[in-house]
């Protein structure tokens, strides 16, 4: 692919880093990461080329993801080596977003961050599929741990400008209904290859609604329905299957075992032992999870509006965050973000800095755009000008890593705004 031409090795990329970092002020263009999914249908609205839907091969599955700002790999099978990290772009030659952070991490990612995790440790992604996802979890941190890996707790945003058509199904069903045994999972379990589990029955869909969201702890079960959505989510790509049949399609075992200890692939206790019950079955669920954008007041003016659209923490901790940033034709506004942030822009044209701006209506796969920014900590602390070149509205979304925000709504704010 276009991305691995020209490519500089880790141990060369000071050089180019240094030239980029300067010549983009501390942003970095970053092209497109194209993921596939095997057991899913691509939706069709990621503004790839229908040719190119399969272009790592049908053996791989179709091209259902675009990851932003990504230094963390796709647990693939048969993925190709870079498969789910970002490149950043410079004078014809392209470098890993992942080597730009072991490089100079503070520059990019911040100090605190960079010390703590030594790892940009988070990414966020559209997912466009024709129908459902199968209904799974994303293991908690002790559980992942068990197999060398980190847990994935996720947020949802569905951004209005890449949904134009719902697809097949856009519900998404959520954790369990109240009162669910146990014993009533565990026999869904049983009836793996009876043909469909049952696994739903036990569950509650909810419909989805363009320009809102979800936060999704880790093991809380969720089958994902058919609106393209923003993923700000933990830099991790655990997940365990638990629906055996989804639109005729079947799922194998092996998809809910993945990331569980070899030894326990056949122990159903120990598999339903690692959802977070109390969280799948609250009848409050909705209210604990769901998300409307907030304003923030402090970051509008006169021609642009900055709103949350993921927010809350999960169990306690602020792991992640997103904005959405709409700017009016002819007007600007400077950025000064608390962290590093990575940029996708869905509407419109301008530019950010000196870098352009330009949402695209057809990407060839391998080819570069100019809708993708990586904003380093060092040029959010310094300010980045953004400016409307275009005659329709500028949208952009931008994800934060943990812990930069100081004024982070709590889950159910919206509903005072």
């Amino acid at each position: 692919m276009a991305s691995e031409n020209n490519m500089v090795s880790s141990d060369n990329v000071a050089g180019i880093l240094e030239r980029a970092l300067d010549a983009g002020q501390g942003l970095l263009r970053l092209t497109p990461t194209w993921v596939p999914r095997s057991f899913l249908h691509p939706g069709r609205r990621l503004r790839l080329h229908t040719d190119d839907l399969y272009a790592y091969g049908a053996d791989r599955g179709g091209i259902d993801e675009r990851w932003f700002g990504s230094t963390t790999e796709a647990a693939n099978e048969g993925r190709v080596w870079h498969e789910g990290l970002s490149f950043c772009a410079f004078e014809g030659e392209t470098f890993l977003l992942k080597d730009a952070v072991d490089e100079a991490g503070a520059r990019i990612i911040g100090t605190e961050i960079y010390e703590k995790y030594n790892r940009w440790p988070i990414y966020s992604k559209f997912f466009d599929n024709m129908g459902p996802i199968p209904h799974h979890m994303h293991q908690s941190s002790a559980d992942a741990e068990l197999v060398g890996q980190e847990g994935k707790p996720e947020s949802y945003y569905f951004a209005p400008q890449y949904n134009n058509v719902d697809n097949n199904f856009s519900y998404t069903f959520m954790g369990l209904e109240p009162g669910t045994t146990k014993a009533q999972l565990r026999r869904c379990l049983e009836d793996w290859n009876k043909g469909d589990n049952g696994i739903l029955d036990l569950s509650k869909a909810y419909r989805l609604k363009r320009g809102t969201g979800w936060l999704i702890p880790p093991g809380v079960l969720h089958a994902p329905g058919s609106l393209c959505t923003y993923e700000p989510q933990w830099g991790s790509d655990v997940f365990g299957m638990f629906q055996s049949l989804v639109e005729g399609r079947y799922v194998p075992w092996s998809l809910l075992v993945k990331d569980m200890p070899e030894d326990k692939h056949q122990d159903l206790d120990f598999i339903i032992g690692q959802l977070d019950w109390e969280k799948n079955v609250d009848p409050n669920f909705k209210d604990n999870n769901y998300l409307e954008p907030i304003i923030d007041a402090s970051r509008s003016g006169d021609g642009y509006t900055d709103r949350w659209i993921v927010y809350g923490d999960v169990n306690g901790d602020q792991l992640f965050s997103a904005k959405e940033l709409t700017i009016e034709p002819g007007a600007s506004c400077t950025l000064q973000d608390p962290g590093a942030s990575s940029w996708i822009t869905t509407q419109g044209k301008g530019r950010i800095g000196n870098l352009a701006l330009q949402t695209p209506a057809l990407i060839r796969f391998g080819e570069h755009t100019e809708d993708e920014v990586f904003i380093t900590s060092e040029a959010a602390a310094a300010g980045v000008e953004i400016e409307n070149t275009g005659a329709e509205p500028l949208v952009g979304l931008r994800y934060f890593g943990p812990d930069v925000q100081q004024n982070l709504p709590a889950m159910g704010a919206y509903k005072n705004s």
